[in-house]
C-alpha cells in the first residue's frame, strides 16, 4: 500500500511537503484555490492541489496520512478534527490540552515546568500583565495591562464586558525575559527527544514600537499588540541547553499521564529571564511556524544528523520508519 503526505495549504506546509517528497512520498496540498500557485508553481512542492478546505473522502482514497499545523486546526477547529476519518499523524487528545490553558497549565504543574502566574481576578491585577485568548491565535488579541481599570477599557474592545466573559481568556504576570521558542520532536517510535531548532516572533506592533520615541508612543496613543508576522532563528548559550531539553523531556512524561502521550513536533514558548531561568507560558503540540526558517536544517540537526533535516523532513521519516517496520498504527489516530 502506498502512503501519500497532506497538509492544509498554509503555515508550514512549504516545509511539511518538501520534507515529505526527500523522504520519496508523494504530497497533497488542500486549501483555498487562491494559494494553489505557491504550492505547484512558485515553490512545487505538491504532486496534487486539492481547492478544498478539508477533502475527507479524496484523503482517504489516496491513503493520505495529515500532517496538522496550527492554522489547520484553527480554521476546522478542535471537534471537527478530533471527528476526522482521515489518517492523522498525531495524538490528537493534545489537542484540547494545549488549547484550553487550564489544562495547559495543569499540564505544566505536572511536569513540574516554571510558568508565569495566572491571576484568576481581574480586579486583582496589581503587576503588569498579559492578557490571552485560549487556543492558538498567532498573538491575535493579546494586550497588556497593569492595574484594572486598564484591563477592562482594553478587554472591552475585545468583547469582554464582565466577568462571565473571563472564561475567554486567561491573564497571566507578564515575565520580563528574552523569547524564546524551542522546537522538538519526539520520536514515539525510538523514545527519543529530539531538540530541532529555536526561533524568536517578529511581531506587530511590539516589535515596530520602538521605532517611536516614548513621547510620541504616549502622544498617539499607541497600544502594543503581538500578533506574529515572522520568525527569527536563534542560537541559544550553550550553557542553556539542558535546561531547555529537560523541560521537553518532562513535558512529554507529563503527557503520557495526562493524555496517553505526546508524539511528533512540540515547542515550548517561554522566557529566558536574567537569572538564566526558562520560563514557559505556552505550549504548541504540533509543528509551529518558527521552524520555517530551517528548511535545510539548523546547527542543531547538523550535529545530531550531519544532512538536511527540518521539523517537516524529521516527520517524514518517522512515518516512513513506521511503514517499514509496520509500526503504523502507533503513531497515526
Amino acid at each position: 500500500m502506498e502512503f501519500r503526505i497532506g497538509t492544509y495549504a498554509s503555515h508550514s506546509a512549504l516545509q511539511i511537503l518538501h520534507g515529505a517528497k526527500q523522504e520519496g512520498f508523494k504530497t497533497i496540498a488542500f486549501g483555498k484555490a487562491r494559494v494553489k500557485p505557491l504550492y505547484t508553481k512558485y515553490f512545487p512542492v505538491a504532486d496534487e492541489f486539492i481547492a478544498k478546505d478539508y477533502p475527507e473522502e479524496e484523503l482517504i482514497e489516496r491513503n493520505a496520512i495529515v500532517i496538522p499545523t496550527g492554522s489547520f486546526v484553527a480554521y476546522l477547529g478542535i471537534e471537527r478534527v478530533e471527528s476526522m476519518r482521515a489518517l492523522y499523524y498525531g495524538n490528537k487528545k493534545v489537542l484540547q490540552w494545549e488549547s484550553d490553558r487550564e489544562l495547559e497549565r495543569k499540564w505544566f504543574l505536572e511536569a513540574k515546568i516554571r510558568a508565569p502566574e495566572v491571576i484568576e481576578d481581574p480586579d486583582d491585577i496589581d503587576r503588569p500583565v498579559i492578557v490571552k485568548p485560549h487556543g492558538a491565535k498567532g498573538g491575535r488579541g493579546y494586550f497588556l495591562a497593569q492595574t484594572p481599570e486598564e484591563f477592562w477599557k482594553k478587554a472591552s474592545k475585545l468583547g469582554i464586558k464582565d466577568k462571565e466573559d473571563l472564561k475567554h481568556v486567561q491573564i497571566q504576570e507578564y515575565v520580563i525575559g528574552v523569547p524564546v521558542y524551542p522546537h522538538f520532536f519526539y520520536s514515539k517510535l525510538n523514545k527519543e527527544l529530539e531538540l530541532m531548532s529555536v526561533d524568536k516572533r517578529y511581531e506587530s506592533n511590539a516589535d515596530a514600537i520602538g521605532r517611536i520615541s516614548a513621547e510620541q508612543q504616549l502622544e498617539i496613543g499607541v497600544e502594543t499588540s503581538y500578533t506574529v508576522v515572522g520568525n527569527i532563528p536563534i542560537v541559544l548559550r550553550e550553557s542553556l541547553l539542558m535546561d531547555i531539553i529537560e523541560a521537553g523531556e518532562r513535558a512529554v512524561k507529563a503527557s503520557e499521564k495526562l493524555m496517553g502521550g505526546l508524539w511528533g513536533p512540540f515547542c515550548l514558548e517561554g522566557v529566558i529571564t536574567e537569572d538564566m531561568e526558562f520560563v514557559v507560558f505556552e505550549i504548541s503540540a504540533r509543528i509551529v511556524a518558527g521552524t520555517n526558517p530551517f528548511i535545510n536544517g539548523s546547527p542543531y540537526t547538523w550535529l545530531r544528523y550531519n544532512e538536511p533535516m527540518s521539523t517537516g523532513r524529521r516527520i517524514a521519516r518517522e512515518i516512513r520508519q513506521a511503514i517499514e517496520e509496520d509500526r503504523l498504527d502507533e503513531i497515526l489516530t
